[in-house]
């Protein structure tokens, strides 16, 4: 694939860094074409991919590929498109494996997305390991997903859940969090990128706080995996989930990271076709890792898609696209604050790509509502993080969350936007 950044580093001298990648920005936003439709008559500017990004022709081409050349169900067949499709979607998690750095293919297992990943670690490991009077700590900044899995094993199992809080600016409040890690604690879950915040969570130091007392610890990677280069050996997490459709990828394709050792443990999650090594009526085996968990047919389509998604941001390289989103945010933060009557929710010393804020006597509906006509797209709501909300004393916020693609001339356009919020509000 074609190198799709600019200012290619020249040879550096003896003891000097190459110099980094610079993004192409306008390179890149032609290889996703719905960025060249209107919206009610204007150009579109998409800031919500905090909920989901768009998609590079790249992984559309590799859907529509397989779909017109190899359409076949995996690992059951001898003929020729059922091999080509199931070298395909094994070729799919080897990609994900070196993209996470597993050290193995063997501790990818696809899923439908984070959701998916954490009810799996929920219903298998938690069930296996949380009994009466046990714990499972979450913190407060947490998506719905890694709270109500935990709250459903507690209640099941007569566990407790207990919260870490999160201070003023939004960042977790490490030494209660050390304070929470006892002796019943069964497992810590907790985000790297908070949804709502955008705080980035320092993820080696907690797992290390967690592992100096004997607790596992799942990391939620749902907003950082786009982000940063996310590194699951150097984080030392047992359990790392993502999904496929924050990651230019298309929907309904997640990935769970699960250290060897534990799924090789764990029970399987699903029952059915292909976690299986063997069946009779009396009883059954199960299939090696990680097929163990990948019970029926899985979405071949997805997950080659999404082997597309991360060659195309290898491409462009995470380290080029988290500068650039560090400029945009700076940029935003700077020029939204100017706008009378904002207040910022979610300022933590570490954060990335996302702005939730509020207007003063206007509520965020009515905020999304026109700053849409304006042809700006934005998320408006709790965000799946009513605790979050609850936190700041707010129903809701407005957010803006930002991807490899956005420019600050869309920043320009929803700052405008905003003013005529203000002006329809008086």
């Amino acid at each position: 694939m074609t190198d799709l950044a600019v200012g290619v580093p020249r040879a550096a001298g003896a003891g000097q860094a190459p110099e980094p990648r610079v993004l192409d920005v306008a390179r890149v936003r032609a290889d996703f074409p719905i960025l060249r439709r209107q919206v009610r008559g204007r150009p579109l500017v998409y800031l919500d991919n905090a909920a989901t990004t768009q998609k590079p022709q790249a992984v559309l081409d590799a859907i529509t590929s397989y779909y017109t050349t190899t359409n076949a169900n995996v690992h059951r067949g001898v003929h020729l498109l059922s091999q080509l499709a199931t070298e395909a979607h094994d070729a799919a998690r080897e990609k994900v494996a070196t993209f996470f750095n597993a050290s193995s293919s063997r501790e990818i297992v696809f899923t439908r997305n984070s959701t998916e990943g954490i009810n799996l670690v929920a219903q298998t490991y938690g069930r296996w390991r949380v009994n009466e009077g046990d714990e499972v700590v979450i913190t407060a900044m947490e998506h719905h997903s890694n709270i109500v899995p935990w709250q459903m094993l507690c209640g099941e199992r007569k566990g407790h859940l207990r919260v870490a809080p999160i201070d003023d600016s939004g960042e977790l409040v490490l030494d209660a969090l050390d304070e929470l890690l006892g002796p019943r604690t069964r497992l810590l879950s907790v985000t790297h990128m908070s949804n709502a915040l955008g705080t980035i969570n320092p993820i080696p130091a907690i797992v290390k706080m967690a592992h100096a007392k004997g607790i596992p610890v799942l990391v939620d990677g749902s907003q950082a995996a786009y982000h940063m280069p996310v590194d699951v050996q150097a984080l030392g997490c047992d359990f790392y989930v993502a999904t496929g459709h924050k990651l230019y990828g298309p929907t309904g394709i997640g990935v769970l990271y699960g250290r060897a050792s534990l799924l090789e443990e764990m029970p399987p999650f699903l029952g059915g076709g292909d976690m299986i090594r063997s069946v009779t009526f009396e009883k059954s085996t199960w299939n090696e890792l990680p097929y163990k968990f990948e019970a029926g047919t899985p979405d071949i389509a997805g997950a080659i898609g999404l082997g597309a998604a991360l060659d195309y941001i290898g491409s462009i390289g995470l380290e080029a696209i988290s500068s650039h989103e560090r400029d945009l945010l700076t940029y935003a933060t700077a020029a939204v604050q100017e706008v009378p009557g904002v207040r910022l929710i979610g300022t933590a010393r570490r954060k990335a790509s996302i702005l939730s804020f509020v207007l003063e006597g206007i509520h965020p509906h009515d905020i999304g509502t026109i700053v849409d006509q304006e042809g700006v797209a934005i998320r408006t709501g709790h965000h799946c993080a009513q605790p979050v909300m609850e936190r700041f004393g707010v129903p809701a916020t407005a957010r803006a969350s930002f991807a490899m693609y956005n420019t600050r001339e869309e920043v320009d356009t929803l700052v405008s936007a905003l003013e005529r919020v203000r002006t329809v509000f008086g």
